[in-house]
């Protein structure tokens, strides 16, 4: 069988693309920003916080681990309208990837909390620092960069996780690409030119984070 490749409706419809890409960036780095700020203050609570913060955040991490995204988007999309919550499908789309991003963050970010050996928590004590000093100062850097690798890996997973909001119709790479699939009815074309963004969109981030570790984490220790 002989097919004939024609990208030429795909390129031609570049600003519909480069607008998609944009949005899936977009979502991306405010995800991963609030996200991983929402994941801090989880293993905060979790080591510091009494039983109560420690029980309720300890639910929240186990229930968005051990269900969907999809059906967590779901939810924020369709489920909380009923309760008068009613979001557009970017914000809706923008809320989930935060929640489901803080769940798997907590975890890698107490991990690596628990890391920080003690004498130095007890050092921080004789000093006479206070409690959000000592998280500061002597735990959450520390920390950050043992499990740098696991949680960027984590923040790319998500970016790829991120076409999932296509479905409530946000202007996502993948909602584009379905847009364009029905209206040129070339789908081989466009989801190799899909896949092959979303490959740069992965390349680029690791890039980005490198640049980010070398000189946010590594750098200072160093000089």
């Amino acid at each position: 069988m002989k097919y004939s490749f024609e990208f030429g409706p795909v390129f031609d419809a570049w600003p519909l693309l480069l607008h998609g890409t944009w949005m899936t960036i977009q979502l991306s780095l405010l995800a991963m920003l609030f996200g991983l700020m929402v994941a801090v203050a989880c293993a905060w609570g979790r080591a510091e916080g009494p039983w109560p913060v420690r029980w309720v955040i300890k639910i929240y991490v186990e229930a968005i681990r051990n269900t969907p995204f999809l059906v967590q988007l779901f939810f924020f999309f369709f489920a909380l309208p009923a309760a008068g919550v009613r979001w557009s499908p970017y914000t809706a789309a923008l809320v989930a990837m935060v929640v489901n991003l803080g769940a798997y963050a907590t975890e890698i970010v107490r991990a690596g909390m628990e890391s920080i050996p003690k004498g130095q928590i007890e050092a921080g004590l004789a000093l006479n620092l206070k409690r959000i000093e000592i998280f500061r100062y002597i735990i959450i850097k520390p920390a950050l960069k043992a499990i740098y690798p696991a949680l960027t890996s984590q923040f790319i997973l998500l970016m790829l996780a991120s076409s999932v909001v296509s479905v409530i119709s946000a202007d996502d790479l993948t909602s584009v690409a379905a847009t364009l699939q029905s209206e040129t009815f070339r789908s081989f074309e466009i989801y190799i030119v899909i896949t092959v963004i979303y490959l740069v969109l992965t390349l680029g981030f690791s890039y980005m984070f490198r640049l980010v570790y070398q000189w946010g984490l590594d750098y200072p220790d160093r000089r």
